[in-house]
């Protein structure tokens, strides 16, 4: 069984082999656009179309020569790792749709980050494409060029110019160039590639963002897990670049922020029970190029609406520390973590109980630090509050 990648210039794209191998099949696989290229042939059709599982499971009882037509690179967001693995195949690629618009445009892209938000969600786009120099995505008629491009704005990319390459090898190819605000008012066919690049150099933010660098709630300011802080809670959660994380009580979002830097091909699901902090996470979030789930409610209420976490960070609880604490150990993955920051003796002694008694295995450090200020032409030492920062992985990490 054989698989053979198809361009929009159909059978006069394809090397002599294939097209004698398309002839001499009895089955004839692909989508409607693909098997229109060879309407006038004789032989037994099967359209791709809808979920591929009753297809599949035709093709594994199949004993007839079967082609199978997929567009481009079957192994570059296409239907052959998919069919692969379930199927004796023998894989023949053509140009993708990306290889074809950098050529277009003239461009190396051996250094190009490549996306696919075809048939996906734009939601984390932002942290996922920040500070890269230069990008290939792939759309649909939702996350369009227009799309995109709104998004970029919304966010303050506007470091961004466009190439957009559509129809690519089709009748009505066209390959431009755009501004950000020239592609938003622009319409486009639905099939195309856009690539992104960097008009001026912008990189991203390290970690550890100042305090005043984000929105807070006036007049009392200071509702912030400090940097210093956070930067310790960070490194005691353990994030990997495709983390699922929860921030709870996230406030300012300042955590939230920074993990979605961090686990950049994750995502990151925040909850803040007080209306005002919460737009101010959300005020963040665009100033800071992070685009995450916040909602408000207080947890435990609503984190059914999230998926199960890799890592956990607990900036305020709001009471109902039992409940809370056994809920999110019971979503937790395996080998996650839990970090809680935890300001009183009280509340410390009250989550260390419900941790040991949820079987958990817990380790705490206390943060006093003090930062240097002047007076007068000396140096002084100003203490911030002292945090506990508590630390709980499920099961034994790998």
């Amino acid at each position: 069984m054989k698989m053979i990648g198809i361009g929009d210039n159909g059978a006069e794209g394809l090397l002599p082999q294939y097209t004698e191998w398309i002839n001499e099949c009895d089955v004839l696989v692909g989508g409607e656009r693909h098997l229109q290229f060879f309407s006038k042939m004789n032989k037994e059709k099967k359209i791709i179309k809808g979920g591929l599982s009753a297809l599949t499971a035709e093709l594994q009882q199949e004993t007839r020569n079967v082609v199978i037509l997929v567009s481009g690179d079957p192994l570059f967001y296409g239907l052959g790792s998919l069919l692969a693995k379930k199927l004796q195949l023998e894989i023949y690629p053509y140009t993708s749709s990306v290889q074809l618009a950098f050529s277009k445009m003239q461009e190396s892209w051996q250094d190009a980050y490549i996306i696919s938000l075809h048939g996906r969600s734009i939601k984390g786009f932002a942290q996922r494409i920040d500070g890269r120099k230069k990008m290939a995505i792939l759309t649909d008629e939702t996350n369009s060029p227009q799309a995109i491009a709104k998004y970029l704005k919304r966010f303050g990319m506007t470091e961004y110019d466009a190439f957009v390459a559509e129809n690519l090898q089709g009748e009505k190819e066209r390959c431009r160039y755009f501004t950000l605000d020239e592609m938003e008012q622009t319409s486009f066919f639905p099939l195309n590639v856009v690539i992104l690049k960097q008009r001026e150099v912008v990189e991203r933010s390290s970690l550890g963002i100042p305090d005043d660098a984000f929105l807070q709630r006036k007049p009392d300011k200071g509702l912030i897990t400090k940097r210093e802080i956070r930067t310790l809670c960070l490194q005691e959660l353990g994030l990997k670049e495709n983390s699922i994380v929860w921030d709870i009580g996230t406030c300012t979002g300042s955590v939230a922020i920074e993990a979605a830097k961090i686990a950049r091909e994750g995502a990151v699901y925040a909850i803040e029970k007080n209306e005002g902090d919460l737009e101010n996470c959300l005020g963040n979030q665009l100033k800071h190029r992070t685009d995450f789930v916040a909602v408000l409610g207080k947890a435990p209420d609503r984190l059914d609406e999230f998926p199960d976490p890799n890592a956990i960070f607990i900036g305020g609880n709001g009471g109902n520390m039992e409940h809370l604490l056994q809920s999110c150990i019971s979503r937790l993955k395996p080998h996650g973590r839990l970090v809680m920051n935890i300001a009183t003796i009280e509340n410390l002694a009250e989550a260390l109980q419900h941790l040991k008694s949820l079987g958990c295995e817990v380790s705490i450090l206390q943060a006093q630090i003090s930062k240097s200020k002047p007076i007068l032409n000396l140096t002084r030492f100003e203490p911030l509050n002292p945090i506990y920062i508590l630390t709980t992985k499920k099961g034994k990490e790998s």
